[in-house]
């Protein structure tokens, strides 16, 4: 492994993108510890003493990393970017025009990305809106209570644009580091946020797990810890590689001069075809009504609050509320709808199959054109099914032992564990064929 890195690092152009993205890295970590002027700092972070089952709250803190308690210019994150790309690739099936501009290539690719930069500022605006007006009488802003009229309005101005432009920055920061750097931007940003949480919260768990437990205990609970933290990873990795070969043969034609064809090769089909994305889009699916629910200060007494908390993740393992479980389900059909929903919309087996077809390829005993598509098509049904209930797993026994532990969402938990995972393999891959390009053995050869 070392010597990979000493690889990676004489090559100039390798190694001018990967400190670029150290740099922006460092960026990100002092922007995430700039306070907003005009702010309490440490209010959220009491908020989130007061609400202890609220998983909401700590799961976009964890997306964050630690940015949004803290309250920086940061807050927001990347998470408007998110929201904004889920409801693009939503309106891109459901409006034809958006669906004809995806097709057109790269420069519809690019109008769409135009689309969904603007959604982002529009969404941080809103999102930021509503926590000032919303939180600011209760002691967001300081003195907010006995300013006068002029004065409120400029603090809640002033903490718009900070979280606004902060939330602008990062995007910016994520587009240039997938430009510049190696591996996608946005991803390595939410990467990196998580793993700044971490440490704090593997103290909080090892505290929870040996509180009032003697020095033997504490031995076996952190093996237990550890053990249980490296199979889920060791799970997670098996599911972000494994991957279905469908064999193709090409058929031996002239060409010019010569005769070309007769190899045989591979259609690799990834089992988790989605990667981390159903289960990003489901958390943030789940998160987006219990933030705006405890903005507006809805009484979880009331019908629409016991709906919310069905959608909190911190109330499904409660024993007391067993009606909780249903936002449980909810989750896991996202979970699976967005398995299959995503790869439908970046995976065409009709295109492969004609490409196929095209260049004088079968699969064996399958004959090409539309054979080919509905065959491939249906290997995907029962591959995506099997890479979405793996996804399940990963991300609902962490629920479970939250619940039993009585801790909230932890950074390393098994919805931030395959975005982890996911985004580290990814960014290994992209070095790697950086390297082989260049004669150098990568980290995955080794």
């Amino acid at each position: 492994m070392f010597q990979t890195i000493v690889n990676a690092f004489k090559v100039k152009d390798l190694r001018d993108r990967i400190l670029f993205v150290l740099l922006m890295l460092v960026v990100i970590r002092f922007g995430s510890n700039l306070p907003i002027p005009g702010v309490n700092a440490g209010y959220f972070r009491d908020l989130f003493d007061q609400m202890a089952n609220n998983d909401a709250f700590g799961w976009f803190n964890t997306m964050t990393g630690g940015s949004f308690q803290q309250l920086s210019i940061f807050a927001l994150s990347i998470t408007p970017y998110i929201t904004s790309s889920i409801i693009l690739q939503l309106l891109t099936v459901a409006i034809p025009a958006l669906e004809e501009m995806q097709k057109e290539g790269e420069e519809g690719r690019k109008k769409i990305q135009n689309y969904t930069r603007f959604a982002t500022i529009g969404l941080a605006l809103i999102e930021s809106t509503a926590m000032a007006v919303g939180f600011g009488g209760s002691g967001l802003l300081v003195g907010y209570a006995t300013a006068s009229a002029f004065r409120k309005f400029a603090d809640v101005v002033i903490c718009v644009i900070g979280m606004t432009t902060g939330s602008a920055l990062l995007m910016w920061i994520g587009e240039e580091m997938t430009e510049r750097g190696i591996g996608n931007g946005i991803s390595l940003v939410l990467l990196f946020n998580i793993l700044s949480s971490v440490p704090q919260d593997f103290m909080t768990l090892f505290v929870r797990f040996v509180q009032g437990r003697n020095v033997a205990t504490m031995v076996v609970a952190v093996i237990i810890i550890v053990a249980a933290i490296t199979a889920m990873v060791v799970f997670t990795v098996i599911l972000q590689d494994a991957e279905r070969r469908i064999p193709v043969q090409y058929s031996r034609r002239i060409q010019g001069r010569g005769m070309v064809g007769g190899q045989s090769s591979q259609i690799p089909l990834k089992v988790n075809t989605a990667s981390v994305m159903p289960v990003i889009f489901a958390s943030s699916l789940m998160t987006m009504p219990v933030v705006i629910g405890q903005i507006l200060n809805v009484d979880y007494g009331s019908i629409p609050g016991r709906i919310i908390m069905t959608l909190n993740s911190g109330s499904w393992c409660n024993p007391d509320a067993p009606i909780y479980s249903i936002g449980l389900l909810i989750y896991i059909v996202l979970l699976y709808f967005f398995a299959y929903f995503y790869t439908s919309i970046s995976f065409n087996p009709l295109e492969i199959a004609n490409n196929m077809k095209k260049q004088g390829g079968f699969i064996p005993g399958i004959r090409p054109g539309k054979p080919t598509s509905d065959y491939l098509e249906s290997i995907l049904k029962y591959i995506i099914f099997i890479g979405a209930t793996g996804l399940c797993i990963v991300a609902i026994v962490p629920i479970f032992v939250s619940g039993v532990f009585n801790v909230s969402r932890i950074s390393f938990s098994g919805t931030s564990l395959i975005i982890i995972v996911g985004v580290v393999l990814e960014t290994l891959k992209a070095i790697d064929s950086q390297l082989v390009v260049r004669n150098y053995k990568g980290f995955l050869d080794n």
